[in-house]
């Protein structure tokens, strides 16, 4: 017969949550086998308590790592068979307070895989301190049995090494802390989500108070997007203020994250021994499934529509010219970023006017869309080529992050030459064929007047000629 253990410690934290009862091959050479911890010495002495010393640590059962909670009884053989959970009581029979009800929940939580020593004998014996605290100063006298007997907590803590009383220091605040219930939220980012470009998510876990709990690894899972390594799924772990940025790629127009983890039950659940006297266990009924997620809409990066109106002889931008932006139609606005269509006061397409160097841009187009310019009405020195039937344009489709480069040429008029007729070098004419004006009497009589000396000059000549 197994002669009870001075400390049979807390309930044994299974390090599964799925199985709710230990169960292993019978043997007959079973028997109580130690996990890891530390022997104090003396014992805590009570009637009939046969060992010499005191184990403060975690047992093995079942392959796995357990701690008790029914200090004084029966140490769990290592094939020990329990079943299913039921809420944790004190040894007494009475409920726990529930802020020490959800700070055990933590400590199973955060604590019971642990392989440091000081760690498992500090959670032991908070366990202790918690479940069998006596209830009035008798039951710590040694005349008590393993039944009545309640846990000394200050004799067993100064046995304890310096190293793992400190553990017990920083075990308690840690609790004190960060005990449920956690709240855990994730949140989208605040700027737009583009399609193909990452954007940081905040996953958070903090308690009621607000205080963020760190140190949370949690599963994350993307839906229409991928994580930094391009994967879908992946973990995250906060850090001291409780939060965690993770970067999300978004694939789809809704975008969506979901965290899934475990944290603290608000009570913790303890398996029974089928065998009579022995300890009870604390499995990780100390933890409960949580989860967030949050989602947004994504869209493709805007893009750019960038125009240049040129002089199609010299290539040569030109200044000031109106172009309508519109819809692939010609007739219907363009689109920003948000979906609002681009229009001016007047209702219609939005005007835009070239500058000094000849180019006009609009960021923040929607994409992918095609678009086009039109030009209102020519340049001065180039009316002579524009038909407003059919005015000069050009389209094209803006794609996501890129800019779409158009150009539309206007040809300049033709040059008018002046015709001049240097002096000497024509026939002068000498008739104007049948065109008939009407001459004032001056001119008259300055015809007659040349008519008459061009007479006598041929009169002259001839009477020269005859002598």
């Amino acid at each position: 017969m197994r002669r009870p253990r001075t400390i049979g410690l807390l309930a044994t934290i299974l390090l599964t949550s799925s199985a709710l009862t230990l169960t292993t091959a019978t043997s007959a050479q079973a028997a109580p086998q130690q996990g890891i911890g530390h022997n104090t010495t003396p014992a805590q002495p009570y009637k009939g308590n046969p060992d010499k010393s005191d184990w403060l640590g975690s047992y093995m059962v079942g392959g796995r790592q357990v701690f008790c909670v029914q200090f004084a009884f029966l140490a769990p053989d290592s094939d020990e068979q329990y079943n299913p959970g039921e809420p944790l009581m004190t040894k007494w029979g009475t409920e726990l307070d529930s802020v020490v009800a959800a700070e055990i929940s933590y400590l199973l939580l955060r604590y019971a895989k642990t392989t440091n020593p000081d760690e498992a004998a500090a959670l032991a014996h908070l366990l202790h301190s918690w479940t069998a605290a006596p209830q009035n100063p008798s039951q710590l006298l040694a005349t008590n049995d393993f039944r009545h007997i309640a846990y000394d907590a200050n004799f067993h803590l100064t046995k304890l090494p310096p190293s793992a009383q400190q553990a017990v220091d920083r075990l308690r605040a840690d609790a004190a802390a960060n005990h449920g219930k956690w709240i855990p939220t994730v949140t989208k980012p605040a700027t737009p989500q583009f399609i193909g470009a990452a954007a940081p998510w905040t996953v958070a876990v903090r308690n009621e108070a607000g205080k963020g709990i760190p140190g949370v690894e949690v599963d994350v899972t993307v839906e229409q997007g991928v994580l930094a390594d391009g994967k879908a799924t992946g973990k995250a772990t906060t850090t001291a203020d409780g939060t965690v940025a993770v970067p999300v790629t978004p694939t789809g127009t809704q975008p969506l994250v979901r965290i899934n983890f475990m944290g603290p039950a608000d009570r913790p659940v303890v398996q029974q021994a089928i065998q009579a006297d022995t300890q009870r266990i604390v499995s990780t009924g100390g933890e409960q499934p949580l989860t967030a997620n949050d989602t947004t809409t994504a869209t493709t990066p805007p893009g750019i529509v960038k125009v240049e109106k040129i002089n199609e002889k010299t290539q040569a931008g030109i200044a000031g010219v109106s172009l309508r932006l519109t819809a692939s139609d010609k007739v219907k606005p363009a689109k920003d970023q948000d979906g609002k269509e681009l229009v001016g006061t007047d209702g219609k397409p939005t005007v835009l006017v070239t500058g000094t160097d000849g180019t006009v841009s609009v960021p923040n187009l929607q994409t992918p869309q095609e678009v086009c310019v039109i030009e209102v009405a020519p340049p001065a020195g180039f009316d002579k080529a524009f038909d407003p039937n059919a005015p000069p344009s050009a389209c094209g489709t803006v794609s996501p992050g890129a800019t779409l480069a158009l150009t539309i040429a206007n040809k300049p008029n033709a040059p008018i030459v002046p015709v001049t007729v240097p002096a000497g070098d024509q026939p002068q004419p000498v008739a104007y064929g049948t065109v008939t004006r009407r001459s004032s009497p001056g001119m008259a009589l300055g015809v007659l007047v040349i008519a008459v000396g061009l007479g006598g000059f041929l009169v002259r000549r001839r009477i020269t000629r005859r002598r």
